[in-house]
């Protein structure tokens, strides 16, 4: 596997729904080159894109692999990707280093959920695409159909390339000139046919169809040689946007004479080689052993061991040139999504958008003592995947995994296992609630102590209200009942009180202190007197001010298909939610704005995903804090209570 020149090189990323064959094509890609000498399976755990050890165990792809196959002197990079939708991370990682995407499909399945998100994805990215229906081998299959079903759906710009007409229409309708020769009837020269495919492909204006049998061999060839011919080259793509020292917008263009500027799409933990940073080749020439500059950590890095990446295998890569994707090894201060430049000429390519995550699970060691240690192997596999999110609820003390579904954080939990040592358990997520009052009360603290030596004595008379703000603080004290100097320690004696209040321990909010009076001693008061003595008039303020409890209430935006539509509501209103509005969607379903209590939606994804055949998704964030129903609020404080009688 040589260096290969810029104009020899296609970038393409393999995408699709789960099962639709996508590392089985590959296989019989490399068998058709003469690569390997038999046909790996997935259930065989020998396949050369899905090598690693937790892919071999499943029985499916978890990380987007690089395969390259040489054809005709030209070799295509083959981007691999997950088909199961909690890995969506990875298909946009793959999409940032490819000009095109072939969304592989199953002929006796048809157009599936993953069809469409693969779709989708390109769109986003403003990537040219390909549709290859694999598995015509299978019994009971009319292709014919499955490509009828495409057109259907996704439109005109489908055609297959054996349909002289339609993709002379297609081809028509790139470019004012050849629209004007296709109406006066005039054929085009093969020139005019072979630019005006590429222009149609490139802009997206024209999908190609293929066909093949991967597990037979079946016209993979001809597969092969369409992506030849009609993949955009790497040095054709236009300007990439990217931003300067300054942070001023520029654009790098693909130059081989340029600066270096390398995207480093994705990073790989190699159990023996260490970090492993996938990196696409944007601008200039990478040479073994020079170095380089990290824009974001602002640290110099040297290109020790750099090798082009075949599953697992690997190969020297002394020269590597502009337009191909590369693998460096222990690059140190290097993470996914980052730049490597000129010190000279900076250059900062947007990094990696990953999903927001839409499932949370609280986790914790199954041995108390392994914290840190889980801890450290959760950011080390966070370096490799930053698809997946930790967070630790200051409020709360529980360590939170975010990411896209059960699957995406079984698959961390197993990580961390296999590689940290470290198992976790997963348990019931807490919600931070709060406490407040909806009445007044009017209360004396008093705090006496008398043990032989000094003694202390603090008494006050403080009024509670409900308040605007988190806490108001105020005092009207006349005659001198209580020295001024005490004031701030009445103050800080309920601020403390407010971390914990009096009906189930929660942080207490909203709330107007107003202290009128009191009393003290000469000797005995002090001011840890009188903050002992305020926490006492808070206890019992609140328990006489109507005290309820509050709980968070998040803001959701649902991405709905029209067919769902009242199977979501219905749900919604279970959750304790509310329907605020929807709009309908340029291409076809709604979006529903509501608002539901966050302990009804701990597992949303997973039912969301369920009720819409993973067709629907959406967004949530904090909104405001609404009182518990009565009934929700004893359960909660009768917990807190059992939970504080068994300590």
């Amino acid at each position: 596997m040589k260096g290969y020149k810029s104009e020899n090189i296609r970038n393409v990323a393999l995408v699709g729904h789960g099962g639709c064959g996508k590392t089985t094509f590959l296989e019989a890609a490399l068998l058709a080159t003469g690569v390997i000498s038999r046909l790996g399976k997935v259930e065989d755990g020998n396949t050369v894109s899905d090598y690693d050890k937790m892919e071999i165990e499943k029985g499916y792809s978890i990380s987007a692999s690089l395969v390259p196959v040489e054809y005709n002197k030209v070799k295509i990079n083959f981007v691999d990707t997950p088909g199961f939708f909690d890995f969506a991370g990875e298909v946009n990682s793959a999409m940032r280093a490819v000009e095109a995407a072939v969304i592989l499909v199953d002929a006796s399945a048809g157009i599936q959920v993953g069809t469409e998100k693969a779709w989708n994805s390109c769109k986003e990215f403003g990537t040219p695409k390909f549709f290859l229906i694999n598995k015509t081998d299978k019994e009971n299959v009319d292709v014919d159909k499955t490509i009828d079903e495409l057109k259907a759906k996704f439109g005109t710009s489908v055609v297959t390339l054996d349909d002289k007409d339609a993709l002379t229409e297609a081809i028509a309708e790139t470019d004012e000139e050849l629209m004007e020769k296709f109406f006066s009837g005039e054929d085009f020269t093969d020139e005019e046919f072979n630019r005006g495919l590429s222009q149609g492909i490139g802009a997206g204006d024209i999908v190609p169809v293929m066909t093949c049998s991967a597990i037979k061999g079946e016209g993979i060839e001809d597969v092969l040689q369409n992506l030849v011919n009609l993949v955009p080259l790497a040095t054709a793509h236009e300007a990439y946007e990217a931003k300067n020292d300054s942070d001023e917008d520029i654009e790098i263009k693909v130059d081989p004479a340029g600066a270096p500027a390398v995207f480093i799409f994705k990073t790989i933990a190699d159990p023996f080689l260490g970090k492993i940073s996938l990196g696409k080749v944007i601008s200039g020439t990478l040479k073994a052993g020079q170095e380089i500059y990290n824009a974001r950590a602002e640290k110099a890095e040297k290109l020790g061991s750099m090798f082009f990446m075949r599953g697992k295998s690997q190969e020297e890569a002394p020269v590597v040139e502009v337009g191909d994707i590369v693998a460096i090894a222990k690059l140190q201060f290097t993470k996914t999504g980052d730049t490597l430049c000129e010190k000279a000429n900076i250059v900062k390519f947007p990094p990696v958008k990953f999903p927001a995550p839409s499932l949370y699970l609280a986790v914790e060691p199954a041995d108390k003592g392994d914290d840190e240690k889980m801890g450290t192997g959760l950011n080390k596999l966070m370096e490799e995947d930053p698809s997946f999110v930790l967070e630790r609820n200051v409020e709360t003390h529980q360590t939170l995994l975010g990411g896209q579904g059960e699957i995406q954080l079984n698959i961390v939990a197993s990580k961390l296992k296999d590689k940290f040592g470290v198992a976790v358990t997963t348990v019931p997520q807490k919600i931070a609630y709060r406490e407040t009052i909806k009445g007044n009360s009017d209360v004396q603290g008093k705090h006496k102590k008398q043990s032989g030596g000094a003694g202390q004595y603090g008494d006050v008379h403080i009024r509670f209200s409900p308040a605007e703000e988190e806490f108001e603080f105020s005092e009207e004290l006349f005659g001198g009942s209580i020295p001024k100097n005490y004031v701030p320690a009445v103050e800080k004696g309920l601020r403390e009180s407010m971390e914990k209040g009096p009906l189930a321990g929660y942080k207490v909010v909203n709330i107007k202190a107003v202290l009128y009076d009191g009393s003290y001693h000469d000797v005995d008061s002090n001011e840890m007197a009188f903050k002992i003595a305020a926490s006492l008039a808070f206890k019992k303020g609140v328990v006489e001010a109507k005290p309820c409890l509050l709980e968070p209430v998040m803001k959701l935006e649902i991405v709905v298909p029209d067919d769902y539509m009242g199977d979501v509501m219905g749900d919604m209103n279970k959750r304790r939610g509310k329907i605020l509005g929807m709009e309908p969607l340029a291409g076809g379903g709604q979006k529903l704005m509501a608002e539901a209590p966050q302990a009804e939606l701990f597992d949303y994804a997973i039912v969301l995903r369920s009720m819409t055949q993973a067709r629907g998704s959406f967004s949530m964030a904090f909104e405001r804090y609404e009182e518990v129903p009565a009934q929700i609020a004893q359960k909660i404080i009768a917990e807190h209570q059992a939970e504080q009688e068994s300590k």
